[in-house]
């Protein structure tokens, strides 16, 4: 036989051993997958935000496919009308999904909070919160680099130019937290929305005494204790570190507070 001819003979029977080779392997080491995985899979959002409380989509559809009931499961990327999908491949109902959303506490926009040195490093609130506390006499409030922006999966923040303070698309924001971890001041903080009432928050974290507060920022809460006693609910309201607290268990959302506040502190919020 020639040589080109013992050529073909040898790399097709090579290729034949490598072939059942290949398939014995992938016989032994083959793990099932429930097929419900894939679909669901296909209804979220790919975002892999962990809004669900899981690591990713797909270990959120794992955990869909094989549980005997969904009333614990709700993904906010899907929205109600995804997990009711998903409720009908597995013949299960869908619980009632709980609306979450990021919330910035802090108002302090440029004409309200000067600026008092110049940071021009790396825009990086993580970064300039390093070195010192900011570029105005607060040092609580919104360092306004976008480290926020930059983490958010859902493109649901975006900075304001005016103001430089962000601003949050709650038609697209899901509260999973990654711009709340992100931000260094703790600005932002993720809070649950009730279809019975506005959610009433305080815009600002500046815990210094109410009359440094009044120097740093125009509409800082000087802890004045006004939101407290103007709230029909006891310990809705409290003031600790010179700072206004409001609980969103206790508030009945009647926004009395919002109207005594003198500095414009107190936030209302209904979407």
């Amino acid at each position: 036989m020639s040589v080109i001819t013992v050529s073909i003979l040898i790399l097709g029977i090579t290729g034949i051993i490598a072939a059942v080779v290949l398939y014995i392997v992938a016989k032994k080491f083959h793990v099932y997958e429930n097929p419900d995985i894939a679909r669901i899979e296909e209804i979220l959002p790919g975002a892999n935000c962990g809004a669900c409380g899981f690591s990713g989509c797909h270990a959120f559809a794992k955990a869909c496919a094989e549980a005997k009931s969904l009333e614990d499961l709700q993904c906010p990327g899907a929205g109600q009308e995804g997990m009711e999908q998903i409720a009908a491949i597995r013949g299960l109902t869908a619980g009632t999904l709980t609306r979450r959303v990021a919330i910035v506490g802090c108002n302090g926009a440029c004409a309200y909070r000067h600026e008092a040195t110049h940071y021009d490093g790396v825009r990086s609130c993580a970064i300039e919160a390093g070195y010192y506390g900011g570029e105005t006499p607060c040092v609580y409030g919104c360092l306004g680099c976008g480290d926020c922006v930059s983490v958010c999966p859902h493109d649901a923040i975006a900075m304001d130019d005016e103001t430089h303070l962000p601003v949050v698309d709650f038609s697209k924001c899901v509260g999973c937290g990654k711009c709340a971890d992100a931000c260094p001041h703790n600005v932002i903080e993720i809070a649950t929305l009730s279809d019975e009432h506005p959610l009433v928050y305080v815009a600002c974290r500046n815990k210094d005494k109410g009359g440094i507060a009044i120097k740093e920022c125009d509409v800082s809460c000087i802890g004045c204790g006004k939101c407290k006693r103007a709230c029909p609910v006891d310990n809705a309201v409290t003031v600790s570190e010179f700072l206004a607290h409001i609980d969103p268990a206790l508030c009945i959302g009647c926004e009395k507070c919002v109207e005594e506040c003198p500095r414009h502190s107190i936030h209302s919020l209904t979407v």
